[in-house]
């Protein structure tokens, strides 16, 4: 093969090379990755539960940012999408009850933070399932990272289910989940000698811990370790996070994607 010939066989190699990555569906689970033919194709091969991961913005402390809860909802709900298999992972909500604004009540208090009301909350996540179900999805699952609008989740899956009753979709929340990063990664920390004056209820040794496993970049680790232990005018309940480390959050990590995913996969079975 000549000079001339061997140079445009390579242009015309790479040039189908490149068309050939262009044309790849994203490896990523990420709904937002994706053009809406590449989703259509994505569920036609078997892509047919949708993760909806939803945070909060609001105070954990000094030592931790504000959009913990999102980052690590998202953090998670790609875990455990990859390990379904036949799951994407919807925009996270991050817009979410934190309690009144005036008087400013619990996290609101604190600069920060965000809240709306409970009804607009609810009606948000049913609109963003009702469009997913009309898309195609067959499972709507609700990935709650903060406790206080655990109840509001139940009332969206029940108001959900009895529209859907009869029809192909199905919308439910994981108890699994929520259990696991609070009583259940509490109970691994005791288990390991840990207090629960330590563990704490919010922005602690736990939830400190697992955001470092998350997202470390987001904790003030060096400034948690040099202060002094913190309360709740701090806006730390009930814990002290100066011992916190990726490696304890890592394990409850690994533990809230494994229980999860057993969940889905148990609630989604024949579907």
């Amino acid at each position: 093969m000549t000079y001339p010939l061997r140079r445009a066989f390579a242009a015309m190699l790479l040039l189908a090379m490149a068309h050939s990555a262009f044309a790849q569906t994203p490896r990523s689970v990420m709904l937002e990755d994706f053009t809406w033919t590449e989703l259509r194709d994505a569920q036609q091969a078997g892509k047919t539960t949708i993760i909806i991961p939803i945070g909060g913005t609001e105070q954990s402390g000094p030592g931790v940012a504000l959009g913990k809860h999102n980052a690590r909802a998202v953090f998670l709900a790609r875990r455990i999408a990859e390990r379904l298999g036949d799951a994407l992972v919807a925009p996270v909500v991050a817009y979410v009850p934190e309690g009144a604004i005036s008087p400013p009540q619990g996290h609101m208090k604190f600069p920060g933070t965000i809240t709306v009301p409970d009804a607009a909350f609810e009606a948000t996540l049913v609109s963003a399932a009702q469009s997913f179900a009309a898309h195609g999805f067959r499972n709507v699952v609700f990935l709650g990272d903060h406790g206080g609008y655990q109840n509001d989740l139940k009332r969206v899956v029940a108001q959900l289910d009895k529209a859907w009753a009869g029809k192909p979709v199905h919308a439910f929340v994981p108890a699994a989940y929520y259990q696991t990063s609070s009583d259940g990664f509490s109970a691994m920390l005791r288990k390991q000698g840990y207090r629960d004056d330590e563990i704490g209820s919010h922005a602690g040794l736990a939830d400190t811990s697992l955001q470092l496993a998350v997202a470390p970049e987001m904790v003030r680790m060096d400034a948690l370790k040099r202060g002094p232990k913190l309360g709740a005018a701090d806006g730390v309940f009930g814990g002290d996070p100066r011992r916190s480390s990726a490696a304890l959050g890592q394990a409850g990590v690994d533990a809230i994607v494994a229980r999860t995913v057993d969940a889905i996969r148990q609630a989604t079975a024949g579907r």
